[in-house]
């Protein structure tokens, strides 16, 4: 094979460009987000960029290491909900006992993928409890874009509208299109920090944990439930989806170890990518779905770019518009909280929970110390296993009927269950 041959092989240009746009799309709509949840921490511009180094490292491992071990587009991503959840989580909490959250959630992981745990653990989890969670979490940001148009209307509102026009036209590109209308729009109505850009490159920051059991079960559970539920699983059917059959222990192990490693330098949250992913298991990242893993493998490679220059990445959102870094996280969120809203109400018998769970999360109440995601949640699970609960006594009320209504049916199945096999 000839050099220009292997060259072809290892870049092809579908699945080079899928890479870099997956990136960017990852990144440009959920880095602010990474920013906030740094800063709510305390973070100072060297540890915001030592968060960006690991989760770049972390990243550019996991995609390119199961990637090409598993000959599929295995994706990562960092967790853009765990990120919403960290900026008020992390509210009133310090550096290492944030650390010693993301080392819980971290080891909550791996265990989960060591022992098989991840199926079983979910399925205690309704899935409409989980999105609901997840939904409740967001809402903050989602209204975050909304609530800009009050003083700075120039800058949000053509950034609305441009990802109106892109979902309508360029789905794939909606949310960089919003983001090329908002800086557009923030350099004719000013707001721009320039002094603050600075190129380098980051350099690691360890941080010593500390394990505060308020803070672990505040943020290091909800952490850990919100990226398995809300991230790991639609990674998997994303996945799944694509035809790609790989096996989801190994992924949640590795993913999980890489998490625990990173963690104490500001990894956060490592996951499956679900919306990323999928640009890299479409058709357009290459014509052969064997060949597509490569896509996967330059994304890892683009992370790691991003990794590296942590602190240009930090500098630059420092740098930007106020009004720029709410709008570009609330629209980078509308289609997580959209398919969010829709799958906690999917289920009429899940349905009161799930807006319970919606409702306490979106309050931001704190008991105890403990914030809002864990009351939430609770609060679901209580409400699910009450009305389930009277559920069960009135359907065993009419027992006798149902019995006998049943039997019918159920030979009516057989020959259905029959032509089936």
């Amino acid at each position: 094979m000839s050099l220009m041959a292997r060259i072809r092989a290892a870049a092809p240009p579908s699945a080079v460009v899928a890479g870099l746009i997956a990136v960017m799309v990852g990144v440009t709509s959920s880095a602010a987000l990474v920013f906030t949840a740094a800063k709510a921490a305390g973070a100072d511009s060297r540890e915001i960029s030592s968060w960006m180094l690991a989760l770049g490292v972390g990243l550019a491992c996991t995609c390119v290491g199961l990637s090409v071990r598993y000959r599929a587009p295995v994706v990562t991503a960092w967790s853009t909900p765990g990120a919403a959840l960290l900026t008020t989580g992390l509210s009133g909490a310090s550096m290492p006992q944030a650390i010693g959250a993301f080392l819980f959630s971290a080891l909550l992981i791996l265990v989960s993928g060591v022992t098989g745990w991840f199926a079983r653990a979910m399925n205690r989890i309704p899935v409409p409890l989980a999105a609901a969670l997840l939904a409740g979490v967001l809402f903050e940001f989602g209204t975050g874009l909304f609530t800009t148009l009050h003083g700075s209307f120039a800058v949000a509102f053509p950034m609305f509208l441009a990802y109106l026009l892109g979902r309508r036209l360029l789905p794939r590109y909606a949310v960089l299109l919003a983001l090329a209308a908002g800086v557009v729009a923030t350099v004719f109505t000013g707001g721009w920090h320039t002094g603050r850009i600075r190129l380098s490159v980051a350099t690691p920051v360890f941080v010593a944990p500390d394990f505060d059991w308020k803070v672990l079960v505040s943020v290091g559970v909800p952490l850990f439930v919100v990226t398995m539920a809300s991230q790991n699983l639609p990674g998997v059917a994303v996945l799944r989806g694509a035809g790609y059959d790989v096996p989801v222990s190994p992924l949640m192990t590795w993913t999980g170890t890489a998490n625990l490693l990173l963690a104490p330098f500001g990894a956060y949250g490592l996951n499956l990518a679900a919306i990323t992913a999928a640009i890299c298991t479409s058709e357009e990242a290459h014509p052969d779905r064997r060949r597509r893993y490569v896509a996967a493998v330059w994304a890892g490679v683009f992370y790691l770019c991003v990794g590296v220059l942590g602190g240009t990445v930090a500098s630059l959102l420092a740098a930007m518009p106020h009004a720029l870094v709410l709008g570009i996280a609330g629209i980078g969120l509308l289609g997580t909280i959209t398919g969010s809203l829709t799958t906690a109400v999917s289920d009429p018998d899940s349905r009161e929970a799930a807006v319970v769970t919606f409702l306490a999360t979106a309050s931001g109440v704190t008991l105890l110390g403990i914030g809002s995601a864990f009351w939430g949640l609770l609060a679901g699970v209580l409400t699910s296993v009450v009305l389930g609960a009277g559920r069960k006594r009135r359907q065993a009320g009419r027992g006798g009927n149902a019995t006998t209504d049943a039997a019918p049916a159920d030979e009516a199945a057989e020959p259905a269950t029959s032509s089936a096999r």
